[in-house]
């Protein structure tokens, strides 16, 4: 990949001239693996807009010059399908073994394959000294100033009780990074930050907005359940316990709300939950073609993707409704309106009504998604308009609206 860098005004990855929103796998199929078709598995999600591939490796455990190898051969072949690595560093990124990241860095950051580096793992959680975390982020940068570093952080701060993770616990990693981010695996209800106030799936948004207060100037990146993690049950159990399409997708943009410009989907190699179709293929192809693949389908969608890229706009929008959040963008000539209704019941109006935009746009647009799901226009009088097709609890929705002019 081209050197990558942090757009200030957006907090979006910016490659070459263009901004971009990165979709990570984290992790995604083998190498070499095959599709269910009998395609190679990484050009199947290349071509789905999959734009990093988690590569971690537990440097030290062997040889480290041979797991460099490995490292410069998935880089390399993903380079080959169009994709790039997101780089794992633990533990060397914070346990202060300079040499060893020297070589790391040096030996990976010239590779096409290269987009992004992952620092210190969940460093709150793990109680990794401050210091020694910026001091490798500040190493790393100095040798390679061309791929933005990413640290992680855990919905909980406390190995003991288990605390919510709060701004003031994450926010002293903040200058140790480029892009800041919590993950977060709502199902089970409760079991992955079990003392968190909220045990919904909205937790996402909440978790989001924590590590943009924690993190002035920094790009804001999500890594979310997809389909399982290490406290999902096994198979036949889990299917409660998975998110649905609908699911996925309101997390998915209720991240974005709250101002994430990037996405990792955490799970797809998680053994427990595979089919036995899956497991000779080593991922869950059926999680990708049920959910991430129409999901991404979306995302990746032209106007869709203007609004995750496009700066937010100068002016408010507003709704009749307190469980509706939402984010106004404008870019190109159009307003991009991304709103979530985050109660999992809806406790004020089902036809919501938006008002704030410009006073001379008409109509607008609610962007299609899926078959069942095509764009619908609508009229705007004044700057306001309602959306009389119910909003549903956990629904998403992406407006468009062309400027006068």
């Amino acid at each position: 990949m081209p050197a990558a860098t942090i757009d200030p005004g957006t907090g979006c990855f910016v490659v070459g001239d263009a901004r971009v929103f990165p979709v990570t796998l984290s992790n995604g199929p083998p190498r070499g693996g095959s599709a269910p078709d009998g395609g190679d598995a990484w050009a199947e999600v290349a071509k789905a807009g999959v734009t990093f591939l988690r590569f971690y490796t537990t440097w030290g455990a062997q040889p480290v010059a041979g797991q460099i190898t490995t490292l410069i051969e998935n880089l390399e072949a993903a380079s080959s399908h169009g994709l790039a690595g997101w780089v794992g560093l633990d533990p060397v990124a914070w346990e202060g073994d300079q040499a060893v990241l020297e070589q790391i860095v040096n030996a990976a950051k010239d590779n096409p394959g290269l987009g992004a580096w992952k620092g210190a793992d969940e460093p709150a959680w793990n109680s990794r000294p401050t210091a020694a975390v910026i001091a490798a982020y500040r190493t790393v940068k100095q040798l390679d100033p061309n791929h933005p570093l990413v640290l992680i952080q855990a919905p909980v701060y406390d190995t003991t009780h288990y605390l919510p993770a709060t701004a003031p616990i994450v926010a002293p990693y903040t200058p140790g990074t480029d892009t800041h981010g919590f993950d977060i695996y709502p199902l089970p209800p409760g079991k992955h930050s079990p003392h968190n106030p909220n045990q919904t799936l909205s937790i996402v948004g909440d978790l989001t907005a924590i590590i943009g207060q924690a993190s002035p100037g920094k790009a804001l990146w999500m890594t979310l359940q997809a389909p399982a993690w290490s406290g999902t049950p096994s198979a036949p159990t889990p299917p409660a316990d998975i998110p649905t399409l609908q699911q996925a997708r309101f997390m998915a943009y209720d991240a974005v709300v709250h101002g994430a410009r990037g996405l990792a989907f955490f799970g797809g190699d998680v053994a427990r939950v595979l089919t036995s179709a899956d497991e000779k293929l080593g991922w869950n192809w059926t999680y990708w073609r049920n959910v991430l693949l129409p999901l991404l389908t979306e995302l990746r969608d032209p106007d869709h993707n203007q609004a995750l890229t496009a700066p937010n706009a100068t002016f408010a929008v507003t709704a009749n409704s307190t469980d509706i959040k939402l984010v106004v963008r404008e870019a190109n000539g159009f307003v991009y309106l991304i709103a979530v209704r985050r109660n999992a019941t809806v406790t004020g109006p089902s036809e919501v009504q938006f008002r704030g935009l410009p006073t001379g746009i008409t109509d607008g647009t609610v962007l299609g998604h899926g078959a069942s799901n095509p764009p619908r226009p609508f009229s705007v009088e004044t700057g306001a308009f309602t959306d009389l097709d119910a909003f549903a609890p956990y629904n998403s929705r992406v407006y468009r609206f062309q400027l006068p002019g």
